[in-house]
């Protein structure tokens, strides 16, 4: 498909209110867009994150919607009230993430299950029917977690790795041949986000945190406004089904899984 402007685009941002999520919308205003809903649990946050974007942008760019993504109905609402608003929806970005492995069922829920809720509501409804062009996009937050094996995190990282193969497997050709839907993935290097401020104690005890500080030294940071640039050439520019890694202020570069089958050398189990 050719590169898809978010010039007078409307998207649906969800924990869209602080971090990666804010720094998306502001991008997207930044270039253009006519609108964007910030879909998000907390409210207080929400307040402050509107009144930041109209001092920035002016008002009737942006509007919060209280959403939780683990409930698919209320995350169908957003969509709704952004038509209600803007009149149109053309990007989402599930972007809503928890890092808390000591409460995996909400970790796992609002990762995959929030995912999966967006790409059920919002690909096979309302961004084929509501969108203001020919097409329409969805960016999936990925991680560099979901491409590589991170023993301290490792019910995160599991959740990420299931948001990749969603995201490869819903941006197949055909998939896009019947809905006019771009999905691609975006996977943020370490960013200096609240997640990672909060990430000590949270990882399944002690043994975690000391893999974590042992093995796993991480790489420079990246700056929200580095992440959310990375962001916007994404949307505007990847191909269908395609997987980007944005980190340390690079450019985004693409990731791209080994295919089995042109597998040059198989390792075979063995009995030594």
């Amino acid at each position: 498909m050719a590169s898809f402007p978010v010039r007078n685009k409307v998207a649906l941002i969800t924990g869209g209110v602080e971090g990666i999520g804010l720094a998306i919308a502001k991008e997207l205003l930044r270039n253009g867009a006519r609108g964007v809903t910030l879909a998000d649990l907390n409210s207080n946050l929400g307040k402050t994150a509107m009144q930041e974007l109209e001092s920035s942008f002016g008002a009737n760019k942006a509007i919060f919607v209280e959403t939780d993504v683990r409930d698919i109905d209320k995350f169908e609402a957003a969509f709704i009230r952004t038509i209600e608003v803007f009149e149109q929806i053309d990007i989402l970005v599930n972007n809503a993430g928890n890092l808390d492995g000591n409460q995996r069922n909400n970790e796992i829920d609002i990762n995959l299950k929030g995912t999966i809720n967006g790409m059920l509501v919002g690909f096979e409804k309302y961004l084929q029917t509501n969108r203001s062009g020919n097409h329409a996009v969805i960016m999936n937050l990925c991680s560099t977690t979901g491409l590589k094996a991170k023993g301290s995190i490792p019910i995160y990282n599991s959740t990420k790795f299931a948001v990749h193969g969603l995201t490869i497997a819903w941006g197949t050709k055909a998939h896009f041949e019947r809905s006019k839907v771009k999905v691609v993935a975006l996977c943020p290097g370490v960013t200096f986000t609240n997640l990672l401020k909060k990430v000590s104690r949270r990882n399944l005890e002690a043994s975690y945190e000391e893999h974590m500080s042992k093995y796993e030294a991480s790489g420079p940071f990246q700056t929200l406004e580095q992440c959310a640039e990375g962001a916007l050439q994404v949307i505007e520019l990847a191909p269908n089904g395609t997987v980007w890694v944005v980190e340390r202020g690079e450019k985004p570069y693409q990731f791209v899984l080994p295919d089995r089958f042109k597998f040059t050398e198989k390792k075979y189990i063995t009995n030594q």
